[in-house]
């Protein structure tokens, strides 16, 4: 197997030709660490590694020898230094455990070879922390590799890792995924461990799995990572089938909302609503129902929900940080606006937290009403294509309140399923007339993952998304159409 040809399979591919004896699993993680380091110079996605060696796995595993990579956030591998993209913890701090997502990765068989960039503390939709710098877009180095999994999506849509370690509290598995041409599921609340550091990360906003180029990738991961463990604060019933099963079976005749205008009132470019009406058109082709439709809540008090939650949220992590290295937090290692944030969750009452999570419960059961008339919700991922790099500055001078909605105006359309606790899927369904990836967004109801992969599915096939690649690539040459 030479480069091209690994850059070229997808994780079930790569795990198939492993288990065939055609390649070992160590010469795959060679060509692995031979594609990150080709990419790596020109993206900056990798906060730690490559390794000399893959971290320990099942050599039985669905996944056994598949290079992968983790997020520098929430998650963590025993042994290997954890720094959440912030310089309070300066060189990381070393846990002496792996998290539950972790043991589940090492039993998939996963080979992890690297650790991911990510933003300060993950309150950012692009990558670009002080810490290790600006993490690049692939498909144009001029912009941003979206937040807070771009250190992972950049890796996987540059062909150096077939799928990578992804999180998302407002939008981070979807808006990456979106920037680089992905695929990105963020599935229910409790779906996936979160523990044993956390019960529900984020008030239970907070998710875990990864980004990946494939349908068939996504449920087989989720195939292997969903499940509880004592002492979780949910406990999820599992599918009727695999989740596997799912990709190629008819999802039946759906009703779908459209909605592509921004719940903020923020700018959407003109090329993103398109293809998310292209998409649509394909939908009714097909023989479902697409009309406009949308939850109704009002976005001034989803906002200011979200602004209370994150910053106290931040505040109370950096405490842990605080608590755990004997270092303060202060502006001269945290940025300017995670700074302010903190400040500002600091000063939050138990009646203003009390408050804003009644306001969540509100907006959760008008989704819920929304959710009994319609199957699925589809809308862009994003508000544009990848912004240019720097647009979403972490150390402007900016209030709390003024960074959170610069973030929620760009990244208005994911957060919702994250406060309802519900899956979305991005897909990476249209490309603009420069030639960068648009993200069409599939929502559904809580645990309807398995209708969201087939219908998916269903998209991967009608609208192929695969034969592109990005400008920077692991495979010899350049990105062509």
């Amino acid at each position: 197997m030479n480069l091209d040809e690994y850059a070229a399979l997808d994780a079930t591919a790569l795990a198939a030709v492993i288990a065939s004896g055609e390649v070992t699993a160590e010469e795959v993680a060679a060509l692995a660490v031979e594609a990150i380091g080709k990419v790596n110079p020109e993206l900056n996605a990798v906060a730690d590694g490559p390794f000399e060696r893959p971290l320990d796995y099942s050599r039985d595993g669905r996944f056994a020898g598949v290079p992968f990579a983790i997020k520098d956030l929430v998650l963590h591998a025993a042994g290997v230094p954890t720094r959440m993209g912030t310089r309070m913890l300066g060189q990381g701090i070393v846990p002496p455990a792996d998290t539950h997502l972790m043991e589940r990765f090492r039993a998939a068989g996963l080979a992890t070879l690297a650790v991911t960039t990510t933003p300060e503390l993950g309150f950012n939709g692009n990558s670009e922390a002080l810490v290790y710098g600006s993490t690049r877009n692939p498909w144009n180095t001029g912009h941003s590799a979206g937040g807070s999994s771009g250190g992972s999506a950049a890796l996987v849509a540059a062909g150096a890792l077939p799928i990578a370690h992804a999180n998302d509290g407002g939008g981070s598995i979807r808006v990456p995924a979106a920037c680089n041409g992905l695929v990105g599921l963020k599935p229910s609340r409790g779906r996936v461990p979160t523990g044993p550091d956390y019960a529900d990360p984020l008030y239970g906003m907070g998710v875990e799995l990864a980004v990946s180029r494939t349908i068939r990738d996504t449920a087989a991961l989720l195939d292997e990572v969903a499940m509880s463990y004592p002492g979780d604060p949910y406990v999820l019933a599992p599918p009727a089938r695999p989740w596997l099963d799912e990709v190629g079976a008819d999802p039946g005749r759906l009703r779908i909302g459209l909605h592509t205008e921004s719940w903020a009132g923020s700018y959407v470019d003109p090329e993103v609503a398109r293809a998310v009406e292209a998409v649509a058109e394909v939908l009714e082709a097909a023989g479902h129902h697409v009309e406009r439709a949308t939850p109704v809540f009002d976005w001034e008090a989803f906002l200011h929900t979200n602004h209370v939650l994150w910053s106290g949220f931040l505040a109370g992590s950096v405490a842990g940080i605080e608590e755990l290295t004997g270092v303060a937090a202060s502006p001269e290692n945290l940025e300017r606006t995670t700074w302010a944030c903190v400040e500002y969750g600091r000063s939050i009452s138990a009646m203003e937290l009390t408050a804003a999570l009644g306001a969540m419960n509100a907006v959760s059961r008008e989704a819920g009403r929304f959710f009994s008339g319609y199957d699925l919700l589809l809308t862009p991922t994003i508000t544009t294509p990848a912004p240019p790099l720097g647009r979403l500055d972490a150390n402007a001078d900016l209030t709390a309140a003024e960074w959170t909605k610069q973030l929620f105006d760009v990244c208005s359309f994911t957060p919702l399923f994250n406060l309802i606790g519900a899956p979305a899927i991005s897909l990476p369904l249209g490309e603009s007339s420069r030639g960068l990836p648009i993200g069409v967004q599939l929502g559904g109801p809580v645990c309807s993952e398995s209708l969201l992969l087939r219908v998916a599915a269903f998209l991967e096939e009608a609208m192929p998304w695969a034969a592109r690649r990005p400008a920077v690539h692991a495979a010899t040459g350049t990105g062509t159409s």
